[in-house]
């Protein structure tokens, strides 16, 4: 497959961006189920990373906090093109894709707050948590090392010969690491089946992308450089993601080798919760909420297509606020580990 060129996937981006205003995008074909879906795991996303940051807020989780909330599109198309064994590894702001890859709630919120039944047993908090059931690696506080790992789990797919794919997922930051290009260079050389996702959400940290990224309208495009097709996403729009992602995969499971999906996004909050995001205007923010959030523009197509109305999207909203709930009073009453416990987990018997 060529490399799509710079000029033509700014061009794409911005007829999807335009698109996205109505219900004419190519990839529009959710079924309501799908939309439904879509919607509801987004919304989980959303009341989850609010309530997580209510209880950073309390002093009931510490250390470091990155909250999801305007992203959830990007990792919940993704998801909705996965099939059973496909792996998911990511940086640290992780919640959106625990909760994705299907992770209990209780256990997720658990972790945060360093509790005994937390999905890391309290030990790995906000940044390092995992799970082998949900084939979810992490969670990686050092930006841009979950890249390598990411290529080492497709790697290992394609040694076992089966179908699977490695989604390893770095911000528009962790683009200008070297270890990422490295990894760009090993994945295309082996043909491994990795799609390398970039939630560009503008900031690395508290600096907008033109100041401290060369090229930075199209990050995907860096792959050309080792063969490695690309393309740019609005990853704004859950439909437009999961149309991406079914490409994606498609050329992974084929044996064709990496893929590289930038997600076009933004984050409300700032960098983590100790960042007041004085960088931006709060209009700027406000804009891209009232214009282009990913859940208002599922649950406006939903309404306008009368596959659910105002009293079914509040009562999965209820349904959602009490799955949080449940997971915030857990998170808060479960006990902390015992002492005993700063011993275990530390070697593999092998």
């Amino acid at each position: 497959m060529a490399v799509k060129s710079a000029y033509l996937a700014r061009k794409e981006v911005k007829a999807a961006k335009g698109a996205a205003k109505g219900d004419n995008l190519k990839n529009s074909g959710f079924t309501a189920e799908e939309e439904l879906k879509a919607y509801r795991d987004m919304l989980l996303i959303r009341r989850f990373e609010e309530k997580a940051g209510q209880l950073y807020g309390m002093g009931l989780i510490n250390g470091f906090c990155h909250l999801y909330i305007g992203q959830e599109a990007v990792v919940v198309g993704m998801e909705m093109a996965a099939i059973e064994g496909d792996q998911v590894i990511t940086s640290y702001r992780d919640h959106g894709h625990m909760l994705a890859c299907g992770m209990d709630p209780g256990g997720v919120m658990a972790e945060l707050t360093g509790r005994k039944g937390g999905i890391s047993k309290g030990k790995g908090g906000s940044m390092h948590m995992f799970s082998k059931e949900k084939q979810f690696y992490g969670g990686h506080g050092i930006v841009g090392a979950q890249v390598p790992l990411g290529a080492g789990l497709a790697f290992a797919n394609k040694y076992r010969g089966n179908k699977n794919v490695s989604m390893a997922y770095f911000g528009d930051g962790a683009a200008n690491q070297g270890q990422v290009y490295e990894t760009f260079n090993m994945a295309s050389i082996w043909k491994l089946p990795v799609i390398f996702v970039i939630e560009n959400n503008r900031y690395a940290m508290g600096t907008a992308a033109p100041r401290s990224t060369a090229a930075s309208d199209h990050l995907g495009m860096r792959g050309e450089a080792f063969g490695i097709p690309s393309e740019q996403v609005d990853g704004m729009d859950v439909r437009a993601v999961k149309d991406a992602a079914d490409r994606a995969t498609e050329h992974c499971r084929a044996g064709e080798g990496p893929y590289i999906l930038e997600m076009m996004t933004y984050r409300y909050r700032g960098h983590s919760m100790s960042d007041p995001a004085k960088y931006r205007t709060k209009e700027e923010v406000q804009k891209m909420r009232e214009e282009h959030d990913p859940i208002e523009q599922v649950k406006g197509r939903l309404l306008r297509a009368n596959q659910a109305t105002e009293d079914d999207l509040k009562k999965i909203d209820a349904e959602i606020r009490d799955i949080v709930t449940k997971a915030s009073d857990f998170a808060t009453n479960d006990p902390l580990p015992d002492e005993s416990e700063l011993w275990t987990d530390i070697y593999v018997n092998a």
